[in-house]
């Protein structure tokens, strides 16, 4: 059983990684350890203002749409 449980982590682990679900937790994170009182953006304005930055980057390509 812990077998099974550790390859469900693991995939778990690369699920996130590579959905980019793992970023705002790495945020938060890197937030509080800098500075404890410092304001945490929400996630949603975390995912808005990733959203953008990647938009504005010319070197991501030309998006339509």
């Amino acid at each position: 059983m812990s077998t099974v449980r550790v390859v469900l982590a693991r995939a778990r682990f690369y699920v996130r990684e590579f959905s980019g679900e793992a970023a705002y937790d790495r945020y938060v994170a890197h937030a509080r350890s800098h500075d404890p009182d410092a304001e945490v953006l929400t996630r949603r304005a975390f995912e808005r203002a990733r959203t953008d930055a990647r938009e504005a980057d010319p070197r991501e390509g030309f998006r339509c749409c």
